[in-house]
């Protein structure tokens, strides 16, 4: 396995491996590193899909990538994902699945065609004082100290970052901005949470970094990640007769671990790479986990229980059945609560766990991981989301006076996360296209909301939101809408439906950790097992992304079953000259770095050293990304992407209308202007004191001590 860059590798179809045919796979798991793995040895590997065997406990396929309708309850997402046009893994593959929308084009020419017509941007961030909009806007407020603490983080080894937390870089001049806000709330950092990711995230995405204030870098599905994402894969999979076996877990896998016989040595090595990746590889740019040794290593048996039946058997494998294990998972342990039923909290590890598993494995060998690091204290990984179903249209001009658009139509509403930013919850929401089911009634609207500090006590409802029923989540929500107090427990309980969800480790990737904590996809000598999914250790991409998984499972199999064909490297921004001279402008609010520095003296040393490349490009390139003021080109430095000549402010008010006559049909009885000059103004609603409560409302915030229970976290990406 190689990694490779350019078209010349993405356009290139695998030579059929020798002898593959003959052999089998067995696939634990059904999340998007499972599916994904499966999906290359059918296109590119070429194994034939009866060979192919792919184990869930689940009833469902798609891991954590789920929404469905729970009969008696409602319908529910545990998290939603957020993607990036650099995903280059993710449209390897989507370009060959037909779309569930119109199976005669692939889902990457819907995805892109529905991105195209209908781009993704914020009109409202954040918000504060009960649906009043935050004015964050689009400024990250980061003074030069904490742009330097950033600095400082962005430019440290890995080495030196291990086991270390965020606060150990961070300190309030970063963690009290709106780059904090903007970052925690949509990417899943708990202050105490790994410095490692956090510089990874950095290098990663610098090239949207303009794009993080108004959400405009992302780009998001048509319906839930499971119809628009999984069940595609899902359909094109079982096209090609792969095998699925559901209500089955995978107890155990057993390994011979040779003391004297040595595995496959493989190189990163291909006449196909480039200079630069061939350096990369040769010179030390992704080392292997410090517990590795060339011992050979065979998977021999897996402890497989039917669970329908109860039934459990050892199955025996050979070196030419592959196995890729999907170790640890974000939402295993998980428990959902109803509209009248708090999510509870059971972080117990259950046999079919995917921690339970690991555990095992873990035992046989060190550089099978650790699973120790990430799950320690589920308290420090907890956190909690819940999906509201509106079930009229009462609640529904609240939602518009903030988005500034109708949530009907099938088009962008919030376009990403609004933040409540003075909520003791640290309450998140959002609306993505609607209807997010393909079969919810027109007049329904769902709604994701997470909460980042779910230990603290609510603004309106004064308890955990680990002990809230759906409907008081529902009323916290209202609450920060700036629906009036006497109406919010009455469109909680009786125009909403609200399901809460608890997730004990869904940001277990995050703890601190090292190398050598994950284990690499195939580690050295092994002849026929891989590690897929979020707890495989892979090279510059980051966790908590559907890339990340995605790319695990093309690793292993490229690596077991010898594909001659380049893995896109991850995509290359942090070495981009330009990426980074546009987020290090962006980052200071579109402040020339001539301004930096603490004083004139300062200042002017840096003008000066910036000066002396002039008659170079280098000076022109500082110039064109405002790093230097140029009056003769000013450059316009408002964070967030510029449109191209396919979406216009004609197309936005197309879009409205469109939506517009969307709401009417789903609400014939009641025009849609009627309801909006319904709304008490928001100056009116706002409520001091929390009806039923004698406790004055305060303005400060519920912190935790080093080490406790503040949180922020998110399931998506």
């Amino acid at each position: 396995m190689y990694y490779s860059a350019g078209n010349f590798e993405a356009f290139a179809h695998p030579r059929k491996p020798e002898g593959v045919e003959k052999k089998s796979a067995y696939i634990i798991g059904t999340g998007l590193a499972a599916l994904t793995a499966a999906f290359y040895l059918v296109r590119d590997a070429q194994m034939p899909g009866k060979n192919i065997h792919v184990f869930d406990k689940d009833a469902l396929p798609g891991g954590a990538l789920d929404g469905a309708f729970i009969k008696g309850e409602g319908y529910v997402m545990r998290g939603g994902r957020e993607m990036d046009n650099h995903f280059e893994v993710m449209w390897d593959v989507y370009r060959d699945v037909p779309s569930i929308e119109d199976e005669h084009v692939s889902m990457l020419d819907y995805y892109y065609w529905l991105n195209k017509e209908d781009p993704n941007f914020s009109k409202c961030r954040a918000t504060k004082g009960r649906g009043q909009d935050a004015h964050t806007d689009k400024k990250f407020g980061l003074s030069d100290k904490a742009v330097m603490e950033i600095l400082k983080l962005y430019l440290a080894t890995e080495d030196e970052l291990a086991n270390k937390k965020i606060t150990d870089y961070f300190d309030d001049e970063v963690l009290n901005s709106n780059f904090w806000l903007y970052w925690r709330t949509m990417f899943a950092f708990e202050n105490w949470q790994s410095a490692l990711e956090m510089r990874r995230y950095i290098h990663r995405f610098i090239h949207h970094i303009g794009g993080l204030p108004d959400f405009s870098a992302l780009r998001f599905t048509r319906y839930n990640q499971y119809e628009s994402m999984v069940l595609p894969l899902m359909n094109y999979l079982k096209a090609h007769d792969v095998q699925f076996h559901m209500q089955t877990s995978v107890d155990d896998v057993t390994f011979e671990v040779s003391e004297t016989e040595m595995g496959p040595k493989r190189e990163f090595t291909n006449v196909a790479m480039d200079e630069i990746a061939r350096a990369q590889a040769e010179n030390g740019a992704f080392p292997r986990n410090p517990y590795s040794t060339p011992n050979k290593k065979v998977a021999k048996t897996l402890v497989v229980t039917d669970l329908k039946h109860n039934e459990t058997k050892t199955m025996e494998l050979t070196e030419d059945d592959f196995v890729f294990i999907t170790n640890g998972g974000l939402v295993e342990s998980t428990t959902e609560g109803n509209q009248n039923t708090p999510a509870g909290f059971d972080p117990s590890l259950k046999p079919g766990n995917g921690w339970d598993t690991w555990n095992r494995i873990a035992a046989v060998d060190p550089s099978f991981g650790h699973p120790e690091k990430f799950i320690y204290d589920p308290n420090l990984t907890k956190w909690m989301s819940a999906t509201a179903t509106t079930l009229d249209d009462e609640i529904i001009p609240y939602i518009e006076k903030i988005t500034g658009r109708s949530p009907f139509g099938g088009h962008t509403v919030t376009g990403g996360i609004v933040s409540v930013e003075d909520s003791n919850w640290l309450m998140s929401w959002t609306i993505n296209r609607q209807q997010q089911f393909r079969d919810q009634p027109k007049d329904q609207i769902s709604v994701w909301i997470d909460a980042l500090l779910p230990d603290n006590p609510g603004n309106y409802i004064r308890k955990k939101m680990q002990d809230c029923t759906g409907e008081e989540i529902c009323e916290e929500w209202l609450y920060h809408m700036g629906v009036p107090t006497d109406r919010i427990h009455e469109l909680a309980s009786e125009h909403c439906n609200t399901i809460p969800v608890m997730m004990p480790y869904v940001d277990a990737f995050f703890m601190p950790r090292e190398l050598g904590d994950r284990p690499d996809v195939v580690p050295d000598g092994a002849v026929n097992f891989a590690f897929i999914g979020q707890f495989a250790e892979e090279p510059r991409d980051t966790i908590f992304t559907t890339e990340y998984s995605m790319r695990t499972g093309m690793e292993a199999v490229y690596t077991l079953c010898d594909v001659d064909r380049g893995v896109p490297e991850v995509w290359n921004s942090e070495y981009d000259v330009r990426d980074m001279l546009n987020a290090a402008v962006k980052l200071r609010d579109g402040e020339p770095l001539t301004t930096f520095g603490r004083n004139g003296i300062e200042r002017k040393a840096i003008e000066v050293a910036l000066n002396r490349t002039k008659g170079t490009y280098i000076y022109e390139m500082l110039k064109t990304f405002g790093a230097l003021a140029d009056p003769q080109r000013p450059v316009n430095m408002k964070p967030g992407m510029r449109f191209d000549a396919s979406f216009s402010e004609m197309d936005e008010e197309r879009l409205m209308n469109e939506a517009k006559e969307a709401e009417k049909a789903a609400f014939p009885d009641k025009a849609a202007e009627e309801a909006a000059a319904a709304i008490t103004p928001a100056q009116e609603s706002v409520d001091p004191q929390p009806s039923g409560s004698d406790e004055p409302e305060t303005e400060e915030r519920f912190t935790a001590p080093e080490g406790g229970s503040e949180t922020s976290g998110k399931v998506a990406k």
